[in-house]
């Protein structure tokens, strides 16, 4: 009986003593720690983006084109009888009897004088000879190209931490190493 009531007991200190350790939950399990884990691959993630550029190009063209020739009129009469007639038609318009005949011919002497100078001044001119020319014009147009550029937006990043292999997109390179959080999974370390 003695050995009955001391295995009772024994059992009865047991289940007190345990009894603490069973309710209280595994905090060591589920504690946050930081660890190194070894990088095993590094992808990066390529956007591929198209975007137009624009720029003028420049070209000499080669052109005919015709030149005519001018020769200055060295006859002024035509220019001094017109200038001539006007001023004595104006000139018999003004006075009577004998000064009608003198304002005629007044007119008619300023008229052709008016006519010559003018004729000599401006220079009259008249195409003689001309011919086509071989030259060169520069003609612009505007040329757009599309330029394609390729940009990293991120890793695919694969690395292993106790024998397991993990997983994660990261918009840095991590390197060889990677800093990792360790509580109920195994994700980067911010």
């Amino acid at each position: 009986m003695k050995n009955v009531a001391f295995i009772s007991m024994a059992l009865a200190a047991g289940v007190v003593l345990s009894t603490p350790a069973l309710a209280r939950p595994d905090y060591g399990r589920y504690e946050t720690r930081y660890d190194w884990a070894t990088v095993v691959d590094v992808d990066p993630i390529v956007e591929r983006t198209r975007r137009p550029v624009s720029r003028e190009v420049c070209y000499d063209q080669p052109v005919e084109r015709y030149e005519p020739g001018y020769t200055a009129q060295r006859n002024h009469t035509g220019a001094t009888l017109l200038g001539a007639v006007i001023g004595g038609a104006l000139g018999n318009q003004v006075g009577k009897g004998d000064g009608r005949k003198a304002a005629t011919i007044a007119g008619a002497v300023i008229g052709g004088a008016v006519g010559n100078n003018t004729s000599r001044r401006r220079g009259d001119y008249y195409e003689t000879s001309g011919g086509y020319v071989s030259d060169y014009e520069t003609r612009c147009r505007e040329e757009t190209r599309w330029r394609g550029d390729a940009d990293v937006v991120g890793y695919e990043v694969t690395y292993r931490y106790r024998g397991d292999i993990y997983h994660a997109t990261m918009d840095h390179h991590p390197g060889n190493r990677l800093r990792v959080r360790v509580d109920r999974g195994v994700t980067p370390a911010e």
